[in-house]
């Protein structure tokens, strides 16, 4: 039966997820409360107060119809996400990547939202779980007194890795006589000469590199340090290996870095005509092209040490920092046992969570989360069936896999195509299989959309 009344829906969070879950749950008719501590309390990692502001990279990853990330964008579109149309409209050159300008996308969601008449913007911490109707979508940096009532009400201790931050440097300050633009094979936008810097290193100047980054000193993670080995020792991940801190990959061998984030392959010097031994790419980060960030290069070197050593490289030798790289602890809950793939809480029908907070990573993964959670909220408040994502879409496949993961292998999880069911065997190539996967996922999508239980239209269309 439906409510006599108009439902009412608290959000904790305005980040990634907790900002597509408003707008979600808000487009079907529920009024929403979107919580946000920033910034009466600041998680030191954050730079502004807007909703869904980007920390980590202004990456959200390849935006080819064939790679995880890019299928998984296009089922959020199909799915009417407000996000990825911000981003979409926010977008940088970036080859085949969706880049976007972190302050003006952040600033679209956050005008959407607070300009919606059913989303109520308040800002303020919650410091325990909300008694009505809400979703969790607190993210990695929960406040500590949350953080606490989330243990009090799962009965488990929140497992936890680091995240790094990479740098970020103003243009004008970048020797543009050594460094060149490009893409990896001339994959460019609209700049036919490339979207990227490349700052390119010889086999000498890269062992240097190496060996003075490997020595540097690094900022103590001093309380957390114990609780780092003790987690090492139980078997679990102080890293997300997907955001190493640099120095860390270095540590693994001198050649690490030259088959990892500085490897030269699809990459040749215009002026020269050769190819280098390792390259150092960096990324557009603003639409005004002022600031560009050092590629893969997330680190916890102190800022003394960063800017000693990362100005070895050729043409960043008067380089001037925006911003230090830094590292901050992510905090997840240990979903398998205590979600539903329908992000619903086991224990409570009228809780959700979503975002990093359940163990998906990546920036397009917290949307993708945000987006079912809110959905889903909504048809728990107005009477309907909830909704269980197709297996074949990657939103179905990650949902699955952080509800059903086993215990022991249990850690954070981007989008890809290992966690989809397989294909027949018939299918041979990599790129053949990843055109099967995003076909089936178009296919299986468009089904399920058409289906009986999707009863509850999005009010708003945004890719009319």
């Amino acid at each position: 039966m439906k409510p006599t009344k108009q439902p009412e829906l608290t959000i904790v969070g305005g980040g990634l997820a907790g900002s597509e879950a408003a707008w979600q749950a808000a487009s079907r008719g529920v009024k929403v409360s979107l919580y946000e501590m920033r910034p009466l309390v600041s998680t030191g990692a954050h730079q502004t107060s807007d909703l869904a502001e980007l920390v980590c990279s202004n990456s959200l990853g390849s935006n080819l119809p064939d790679r995880a990330s890019g299928i998984l964008k296009n089922e959020l579109r199909s799915m009417d996400s407000l996000l990825l149309k911000c981003a979409d409209e926010s977008a940088l050159p970036a080859g085949g990547a969706l880049a976007v300008d972190r302050e003006g996308f952040a600033q679209k969601v956050t005008a959407a939202l607070e300009q919606h008449p059913l989303i109520q913007v308040i800002r303020r911490e919650v410091t325990d779980i909300p008694p009505e109707a809400a979703i969790l979508a607190s993210g990695p940096l929960t406040s500590p007194s949350l953080a606490q009532a989330i243990e009090r009400l799962t009965g488990r201790r929140q497992v936890f890795f680091y995240d790094a931050l990479a740098p970020i440097v103003n243009y004008d300050s970048i020797n543009m006589d050594i460094v060149f633009r490009g893409s990896r094979y001339g994959r460019n936008s609209e700049q036919a000469q490339g979207d990227y810097l490349n700052c390119p290193m010889d086999k000498a100047e890269y062992y240097r590199f190496v060996d003075e980054l490997v020595s540097a000193e690094r900022i103590s993670l001093q309380a957390f340090e114990s609780e780092i080995l003790s987690g090492v020792r139980a078997g679990m991940h102080a890293y997300f290996e997907g955001c190493l801190p640099i120095e860390i990959i270095a540590m693994r061998g001198r050649e690490a870095l030259a088959y990892g984030p500085l490897r030269p392959v699809g990459l040749t010097d215009p002026r020269s005509g050769r190819h280098s031994y390792a390259v150092v790419q960096l990324r557009q980060d603003n639409l005004a092209q002022t600031l560009y960030n050092l590629v893969g290069f997330q680190t916890n070197l102190r800022f003394s040490e960063q800017r000693r050593v990362f100005r070895m490289i050729p043409g960043l030798e008067q380089v001037e920092f925006t911003r230090f790289g830094h590292m901050h602890r992510n905090t997840f809950i240990f979903s398998p046992a205590l979600l539903q793939p329908t992000l619903q809480f086991n224990g409570r029908e009228d809780l959700f969570f979503a975002g990093q907070i359940t163990g998906v990573e990546g920036y397009v993964g917290n949307m993708a989360t945000g987006l079912l959670a809110g959905w889903n909220a909504a048809n728990q408040l107005n009477g309907l069936p909830l909704v269980e994502m197709p297996a074949g879409t990657l939103l179905g496949a990650l949902c699955h896999y952080i509800t059903h993961a086993e215990a022991q292998d249990y850690q954070p999880m981007k989008a890809n195509l290992g966690l989809l069911p397989g294909l027949a065997a018939s299918i041979k190539g990599k790129r053949a299989r990843a055109a099967a996967f995003a076909e089936r996922s178009a296919s299986e999508l468009a089904r399920f959309l058409r289906g009986p239980q999707i009863n509850t239209p999005v009010a708003h269309s945004h890719y009319e």
